[in-house]
């Protein structure tokens, strides 16, 4: 995704965010957590994610915490595994927070965490986590987008992606073996949509591309008309007042739980906890899906997603060892379907 794109999406959502009535301390680990937090003063954070986007979670967490600076190093997800490893092995892992959007990846390094869990841990669905030593700090999740200058029938369900009046490379998508995000949407569609789901959609003729930011730029341009898509990649162009709006099917919502933890040799434990707990309270999480498009893994969301009827839309999770086990041969049964080769 374009940088100034990207800010501008994100700095025009959280102009009109402001903070809520403080929230009891307890919310955030209590009140000797807090001055314990502000004497160490900083924190080091890893994150696999946007750098843009992360720049306004830390924006948003220094509202509530002036005091705690946060210095952050990005990589994309298999360098910042390659980075932990080499740190680690030579006794010099810098990071205090690490925040990683494959749970398996983490889950292989799960023994350099420390325990911990957040003041509102039953708050969260444990199969949106891995291990107890790691929490679903950002989630994402997948909708349907489409142009709305280009789509006068605009798709309701995920099963209205198959419909022949959409043939014709109308429809846009991620290759299957983008990443993790793309194999959670390759795997719900097989598992609830159908075994012949794919061979319906492919036969429309798919547009096919190698992630999210040129898919949903193709979208807007009106090179495709509709597109499965990560509601955060959307929501900025959407709020920018792109032609295209974004609808939440009733098969359900795959969603992607992040993995995030604190190193067993963080040197600012009670300030990475501080900022974890702030993460994964309601005041961090409702800003994540009101201001950046995110979902949530907690059981009862402190907000909701424009369309997002509670009653008829619910979240669908992988279960991880099935997301493990099926992911090579159901890829490469996806690549012969869809005429793809990587």
């Amino acid at each position: 995704m374009k940088r100034r794109t990207l800010m501008a999406g994100l700095a025009g959502a959280a102009a009109s965010w402001t903070l809520p009535a403080r929230a009891a301390d307890e919310d955030f680990g209590g009140k000797e957590l807090i001055a314990a937090a502000e004497k160490e003063g900083a924190i080091t954070y890893y994150t696999a994610n946007f750098a843009e986007v992360e720049q306004e979670v830390i924006k948003a967490f220094n509202k509530r915490f002036p005091k705690i600076k946060v210095a952050m190093v990005r990589a994309p997800g298999g360098q910042l595994i390659t980075r932990i490893k080499t740190e680690a092995a030579a006794g010099k892992l810098a990071a205090d927070v690490i925040n990683h959007s494959d749970r398996g990846l983490m889950l292989e390094l799960v023994d350099l965490f420390q325990d911990y869990a957040p003041p509102n841990a039953v708050d969260y669905r444990p199969d949106a986590m891995v291990s107890p030593k790691l929490w679903p700090g950002a989630t994402l999740g997948w909708c349907i987008a489409y142009n709305t200058q280009l789509v006068k029938n605009a798709p309701k369900t995920w099963m209205d992606l198959t419909k022949p009046e959409y043939k014709g490379k109308q429809i846009g998508q991620v290759v299957g073996p983008s990443g993790g995000t793309t194999w959670t949407r390759v795997m719900f569609e097989r598992q609830v949509l159908g075994d012949d789901y794919w061979k319906k959609q492919a036969e429309l003729g798919i547009a096919l591309y190698p992630s999210g930011a040129p898919t949903s730029d193709a979208l807007v341009r009106g090179e495709i008309s509709i597109a499965p898509l990560l509601y955060n990649i959307i929501y900025t162009k959407i709020v920018e007042g792109a032609p295209a709006e974004a609808i939440f099917a009733p098969e359900g919502v795959p969603i992607v739980p992040y993995s995030d933890g604190i190193p067993k040799t963080s040197r600012s434990p009670n300030a990475a906890k501080l900022f974890m707990n702030w993460r994964l309270s309601r005041e961090g999480q409702k800003f994540q899906i009101e201001k950046l498009g995110n979902i949530t893994s907690m059981k009862d969301p402190p907000a909701l997603p424009k369309g997002w009827d509670p009653k008829v839309i619910k979240v669908w999770v992988p279960k991880f060892d099935e997301f493990e086990k099926l992911r090579d041969a159901w890829l490469d049964e996806w690549n012969k379907t869809y005429g793809y080769r990587q």
